[in-house]
């Protein structure tokens, strides 16, 4: 990678800018030392996937700042109890730390679960239990024992390794839950929804979709979950994995134990969201024909209604750059797909979980230019936009301050936001963000790009 701003040694091989040599970029490595990584650690990504669980209780057993950190840590919403929503800590002091917590925790459970009345405990470990060895797994067993609810320990010691390894912690847990009712009955024509949120009522909408074509969603993991869902999913006849990353885990378990097969689908963007439906409906079509039609007609009549307005957006759009950094390279797919659509080229794209399959894909749909980064850091995504000339970058809450400081427009793809995003109604939402922030007259007091760019309207006063 030839840049202006000299790349740490040890990071080099996890930037490539395709065009030039061979393209081989290192992935799956644990974080540079001194290269300030977006990732975050084991606990906080098992903490975004548990999380949304809305009837569950979620106890941190540590210090009082992680359950701070990840509070309220996701935009999810629920259609009922909202008990995910509350911050529950043991707050581990210095008496806790030499003499052990396995007793505050085990007292914690006993006033909490009786007060709340959850439909189950997930009580994560975080670093200092790590380093204390508070058993944590024989404080579950016997709650669970005395207070007749599932108590689940989440072994999620933030040292352990980064978000990703996380995910998987999180899989185990809800693993447990998985399989414990075997009496509620389930469709044929039936599918379970993982990785998928329910950011800003996200899942809601995807759900209407599938009960417009006919099909059972049984449970999604985890937006808007609930613990007997979760119990009775191994009963469903498909899994169909949104976040790859987060909950693939799960569904190969699932597939192992059960013997579910499952898929792999994106709601983003107009071509990936027709696309998921199609492959749904095409998995049940030999069990009832009338899926795949009702399906077609979804698909004409939501692409008919948002096409006029994704055009409108293109005509304003067309030539501006973008830079993509987001967790989940799956998401990327997508994305560059979108930005595709409205006529935007991608300069620069990454993420912080990609494997080697993810970044091969990748750069089979870059163009020649664009540079593709794994595991990056601010410092070197501030040099890329700037090299690039973006005039817009799309990623989550750490990014954010990046790009204003930048002087570029910034649309948030993270888990904190409140619009929608996904299935076509939020394909358009996305396009009118992306135009409202890369289009702003505001980038016109940039320093760094006063003028080099026209606005619409720029000549107003």
């Amino acid at each position: 990678m030839t840049t202006a701003m000299p790349l740490l040694k040890e990071r080099e091989k996890q930037v490539y800018e395709k065009g030039k040599g061979e393209f081989n970029l290192k992935c799956d490595a644990k974080s540079t030392a001194g290269a300030v990584s977006q990732r975050a650690c084991v606990f906080c990504g098992s903490r975004v996937v548990l999380y949304p669980v809305a009837d569950a209780m979620h106890l941190v057993h540590g210090s009082i700042g992680c359950a701070s950190y990840t509070w309220d840590i996701r935009g999810s919403v629920s259609s009922g109890p909202e008990l995910h929503r509350l911050c529950f800590s043991t707050d581990l002091r210095e008496h806790d730390v030499i003499h052990g917590g396995e007793k505050k925790l085990a007292r914690s459970l006993r006033e909490l679960v009786p007060l709340h009345k959850p439909r189950a405990v997930f009580v994560y470990s975080t670093c200092i239990v790590g380093v204390i060895g508070d058993d944590v797994e024989a404080v579950c067993r016997k709650a669970t024992e005395d207070l007749g609810i599932p108590v689940i320990p989440v072994q999620s010691e933030g040292f352990n390794g980064t978000k990703k390894d996380g995910y998987k912690v999180a899989c185990k847990a809800l693993a447990t839950l998985v399989g414990t009712d075997n009496e509620t009955p389930v469709s044929d024509i039936s599918i379970n929804i993982l990785g998928e949120f329910n950011l800003a009522g996200e899942a809601w909408v995807i759900e209407d979709y599938y009960k417009r074509m006919g099909v059972e969603v049984v449970s999604i993991l985890t937006g808007d979950g609930r613990v007997d869902k979760i119990r009775k999913s191994h009963r469903a006849a498909l899994n169909v994995v949104q976040c790859s990353g987060s909950l693939t885990y799960l569904a190969e378990e699932m597939k192992e134990k059960y013997g579910i097969p499952y898929i792999r689908v994106s709601y983003f963007g107009i071509e990936d969201v027709s696309k998921a439906l199609y492959d749904v409906a095409g998995f049940f079509q030999e069990k009832n024909p009338e899926v795949m039609e009702r399906t077609m007609e979804l698909v004409r009549e939501e692409v008919g209604r948002i096409q006029p307005q994704m055009a409108q957006y293109r005509e304003k759009l067309e030539g501006k750059k973008a830079a993509i950094y987001v967790g989940g390279a799956f998401k990327t797919f997508s994305l560059l797909k979108i930005l595709r659509t409205l006529g935007v080229d991608v300069v620069m794209v990454g993420s912080q979980t990609g494997n080697k399959k993810d970044y091969e894909l990748l750069e089979s749909m870059c163009d020649p230019g664009t540079v593709i980064v794994d595991d990056s850091n601010p410092m070197e995504m501030s040099q890329f936009v700037i090299e690039k000339d973006a005039d817009l970058f799309i990623g989550g809450v750490k990014e954010r301050p990046m790009a204003f400081k930048l002087g570029v427009g910034f649309c948030d793809h993270n888990h904190e936001r409140k619009t929608a995003l996904a299935g076509f109604e939020g394909t358009l939402n996305f396009a009118k963000e992306v135009s409202a922030s890369a289009l702003s007259p505001v980038w016109r007091f940039s320093p760094r790009r006063a003028g080099k760019l026209r606005f619409e309207g720029e000549n107003n006063e």
